[in-house]
């Protein structure tokens, strides 16, 4: 019998690089499994994982009742497309809604395809309901957004290596400054059908805006019948200390993403939630996805909810935040420019003449610790909401000793 090859990491490096498009530039760690919080590279060493697959892995790698979840559903039935119908959407729909206090849902499978899907249906409200003439409707975004990588998405993204050598793009966005609730005012036209942002900009390093910016913003809105739509597909789901990241300033969206998370790691699927004002407005043959709303995704994202509520993550993330910034705002490091955060998405970024932050993540990595930069000089750390108080010291710790490189 043929014995199974052992392979070296730079053999997997050089099957990867030599098969692979290059368009990641990943930390030269080959990752084989995961528990919780942490993850074991091929040659066995484990690390504490503080990125969470960009905060997909809220609930902890391969947690027991998704699992459970997601082996189940995958013996009975996985797929039926949306032709027919299957007994895990209806209680997807019903769950989700219970959850977050939507009253209509659209399912998708990535957080691109929602945004996608949203910027659809409130243009499609703009003609049917606002009344804005036809081909004419206009969506205000802020520069600085990551909201995906699809063509439209990327056409109003101000980031010159997402956008560099793809055009041309689709018309119809307007780019504001985040966190400038005058610059919206003075944006919105007659034919200003929605607002899209992030209530915290993950990909830009974590950027908050001003206190009370939301309270604004919705009020503007409301005032000028414009559509919110908060991309909560990095931010939601208990990342920042609450379920939602907009209630850390009591407002409610319009239209809600979320995605990541609401699978907890296992499989891809997203939602866009709303009302019947907004997707009401779809009909049948207008907008669809071979995958999206499937029973296997619906039964993994129900048990997915359930644990991040039953099991305290979201009080947890809260907790654990306010002891990771506070201990990272300890460290006083002269190559420290700032820390902010809140909940467990936490940046820290380094003075620009420090030389960047590529060689601090490589350093925590060689101690066991996994983080990325972006950006050149920020780090993002965003650990599982089910990390503990010693994991997070530990972190720390070792957050301190890496700074002693610069």
């Amino acid at each position: 019998m043929k014995q199974p090859r052992t392979l070296e990491l730079s053999d997997y490096l050089a099957i990867e690089h030599r098969l692979g498009a290059h368009n990641y530039k990943p930390l030269d760690v080959v990752l084989s499994r995961g528990l919780g919080v942490y993850v074991w590279d091929t040659d066995g060493k484990r690390y504490l994982d503080c990125l969470s697959a960009y905060s997909a892995v809220n609930q902890g790698h391969c947690h027991p009742r998704i699992l459970g979840a997601l082996v189940e559903q995958a013996g009975k039935l996985t797929l039926t497309s949306r032709a027919f119908r299957n007994d895990q959407l209806p209680l997807f729909y019903e769950e989700i809604c219970a959850l977050t206090g939507s009253h209509k849902v659209l399912p998708m499978n990535s957080g691109a395809e929602a945004v996608e899907s949203a910027i659809k249906a409130v243009r499609k409200w703009g003609y049917e309901v606002k009344g804005v003439p036809a081909d004419q409707a206009e969506i205000i975004v802020c520069a600085d957004n990551f909201h995906g990588r699809t063509i439209a998405i990327i056409g109003f993204s101000t980031d010159p290596i997402a956008r560099r050598g793809f055009g041309p793009f689709a018309p119809g966005f307007k780019v504001i400054p985040f966190g400038d609730a005058d610059a919206l005012e003075a944006a919105i036209g007659p034919n200003t059908v929605g607002f899209l942002v992030e209530p915290i900009q993950g990909e830009a390093g974590v950027i908050i805006p001003p206190a009370g910016y939301f309270k604004q913003v919705r009020e503007i809105c409301t005032r000028n019948r414009v559509t919110l739509i908060l991309d909560e597909i990095q931010t939601g789901l208990g990342r920042t200390g609450a379920l939602l990241a907009e209630a850390h300033e009591g407002i409610e969206a319009d239209v809600t993403l979320v995605g990541k998370a609401l699978a907890g790691g296992f499989y891809p699927i997203s939602a866009v939630l709303s009302n019947q004002e907004v997707l009401g407005v779809l009909k049948p043959g207008e907008h669809g996805s071979t995958f999206g709303g499937n029973p296997l995704a619906c039964a993994v994202a129900r048990m997915a909810m359930k644990v991040l509520v039953e099991e305290g993550m979201i009080q947890n993330a809260q907790a654990m935040g306010d002891r990771f910034l506070a201990g990272l705002r300890a460290l006083n490091h002269a190559v420290i420019k700032e820390v902010r955060g809140r909940g467990l998405l936490i940046a820290l970024e380094l003075n620009p003449d420090s030389g960047g932050a590529r060689k601090l993540t490589e350093t925590l990595m060689a101690g066991g610790l996994l983080a990325k930069e972006t950006h050149t000089n920020t780090v993002r750390f965003a650990p599982p909401l089910i990390i503990t108080e010693a994991e997070v010291d530990w972190a720390l710790e070792q957050i301190a000793g890496g700074l002693g490189i610069y």
